[in-house]
């Protein structure tokens, strides 16, 4: 059985120099390690049910607005090429398992970035969603900046399905980053 170390949720309580205003910066995810890999694990609740959630998800029109281009089937067996818009990330994935509208395991690959193991589990809870993702298969000495990033795309989908606009990407990774950075040190 591997080693696997869990850890508890970050919050840090940040002040911006240039305003003078000070704010929290949550992290919705989870950090732990397994077999000298990285996973991170996010949850958040969605004011949707299962099915509009599900769209979102793998419905390529409804995906451009909030993640970014993927073109091809994303059904179970089926295989896409994507670019996401706030991490750049760009690869090819396979969908491995799929029961709309419930659970989606996602295999990745890229030129720039290691293999990936992508799993969204959606469950009901009374008219909301719980969405849960884990991202498996990263580099330890990268998680953080992994854990801020998978954020922006889960705080995207979140604002994409309220009626506002994406972030500006860059700004909410730095903000989050030492909130990972902080949960990450406790995997070493």
């Amino acid at each position: 059985m591997p080693a696997e170390v869990f850890l508890i949720r970050s919050t840090i309580d940040r002040a911006d120099a240039s305003s003078g205003k000070s704010y929290d910066v949550r992290a919705l995810g989870t950090l732990r390690a397994a077999d000298g890999k990285g996973i991170v694990r996010l949850e958040d609740r969605f004011d949707t049910d299962m099915d509009d959630l599900w769209s979102a998800l793998t419905d390529p029109r409804r995906l451009a607005r909030w993640l970014g281009e993927v073109e091809g089937d994303l059904r179970q067996g089926g295989e896409f090429r994507a670019r996401y818009f706030a991490s750049g990330w760009e690869g090819t994935g396979r969908v491995e398992e799929c029961e709309p509208p419930r659970w989606l395991l996602i295999l990745t690959k890229s030129p720039d970035e290691p293999d990936g193991v992508i799993e969204a589990t959606l469950t009901a809870d009374g008219d909301q969603t719980i969405l849960v993702i884990e991202d498996r298969g990263l580099p330890l000495q990268q998680i953080a900046a992994y854990g801020a990033g998978n954020q922006v795309h889960v705080e995207d989908l979140a604002a994409y399905l309220a009626g506002r606009e994406r972030c500006n990407a860059r700004e909410r990774w730095q903000e989050l980053h030492p909130a990972y950075q902080e949960l990450a040190a406790h995997l070493t």
